[in-house]
């Protein structure tokens, strides 16, 4: 288990967290999202030792980070959004090293090698140095040493940044197997359908604290659509400022919650003769972001 209490980090008078505050339970998988600047990888480094908190305290399987700070490194598995590997070593090499630093024994070192190659598609590559590898087959890698020992927690920031699908894939399902037997996952993304995929929890990140915390099928609940109508004439200009619609170009457009009566409204209103086109946008997270965002700043 993670957990991370009232943690804060100032650079000067940058606040990059402010009170943070995340709980990863054993076989959680918890996606952390959040705009640039919102804290996300300050607090993966606070939590892997890589840089001492103001405030606040870390603990990892009950292992305070400040206290006793080898043990809690030796919990954890940490891929880093740059990549952090050797170009004159083979993949194997990478794997045995990163396992070893874990103490794993030989025998068990080979089995969890192999099995993590298999997992990641780097079987076919063990033995190839990793500067003969693509961008997507190094992100593989970066991963498979975070996995190789089978740590209770692991800490994932951004791992498939510019990675094919092939390789998305793989270390999604990588990921998820090893929640289900039992490791917390902190994993952070701007690609939100991957949390999908992994059937996890959503903490939103604004400002250097978490604002919210919940699935993502609740956070989204009750927000608005967007209505989006196109007619093959130019509607009405009344008609457009008493519905409320905005024109974008050939479009009329309308933040609602009741899209089916907006439209039948409309429709009712212009005739649908000259209908072309009808589309709703559900509501994403940058919508509930944004509106997140400006709640934090009016209570501040």
């Amino acid at each position: 288990m993670l957990v991370a209490e009232n943690l804060e980090k100032r650079y000067g008078e940058v606040v990059a967290l402010d009170g943070f505050d995340l709980t990863v339970a054993p076989g959680e998988v918890v996606g952390l999202i959040g705009h640039n600047g919102a804290g996300k990888t300050t607090f993966l480094e606070v939590v892997s030792g890589q840089l001492r908190p103001d405030r606040g305290r870390v603990t990892v399987c009950g292992v305070d980070i400040r206290e006793q700070p080898r043990r809690a490194r030796a919990l954890l598995g940490v891929a880093p959004q740059e990549l952090a590997l050797y170009p004159r070593i083979t993949v194997r090499e990478h794997l045995v090293l990163f396992g070893r630093l874990a103490g794993l024994r030989p025998g068990r070192l080979r089995r969890e090698v192999d099995t993590v190659a298999g997992e990641m598609l780097l079987t076919e590559l063990l033995d190839r140095r990793v500067a003969e590898l693509s961008g997507g087959q190094r992100r593989r890698v970066q991963t498979a040493a975070a996995l190789v020992h089978r740590p209770p927690v692991l800490l994932l920031d951004e791992p498939t940044v510019g990675a094919d699908p092939a390789t998305r894939e793989a270390l999604l399902a990588a990921v998820r197997a090893r929640a289900d037997e039992g490791a917390s996952v902190c994993y952070t993304t701007h690609y939100l359908p991957e949390l999908e995929r992994m059937r996890a929890g959503i903490a939103i990140a604004i400002k250097g604290r978490v604002v919210t915390r919940d699935t993502g099928q609740r956070l989204l609940a009750g927000l608005p659509s967007e209505l989006r109508v196109r007619f093959a004439r130019p509607a009405a200009p009344d008609l457009v400022a008493a519905g409320g619609w905005e024109v974008v170009e050939d479009e009329l457009r309308k933040t609602t919650r009741e899209p089916g009566r907006d439209l039948a409204a409309l429709v009712g209103a212009a005739g649908s003769g000259e209908l072309v086109s009808v589309a709703v946008r559900p509501p994403t997270f940058d919508d509930l972001y944004h509106r997140l965002a400006t709640e934090v700043s009016d209570a501040r």
